[in-house]
């Protein structure tokens, strides 16, 4: 009998984070979150991104270096 349900994802989002941010910074991510249709997620996590090449830091294998 086949499998029924979702397809696993490639690189499953099993961590969770709770933060705390003041109501004028939730309504920015709120409104970029919609013009570029992604999740609050997705903004969090392109923001790491983005944050770590502003420092010089290449993700190769997994892993960040400077």
């Amino acid at each position: 009998m086949k499998k029924m349900g979702r397809p696993k994802a490639e690189k499953p989002k099993e961590i969770k984070y709770s933060i705390r941010t003041d109501e004028e910074t939730e309504s920015k991510l709120l409104r970029y979150c919609e013009e570029e249709g992604i999740t609050k997620g997705e903004a969090y996590r392109r923001g790491i991104e983005l944050l770590l090449k502003q420092v010089g830091c290449e993700c190769t294998s997994g892993l960040w270096i400077r």
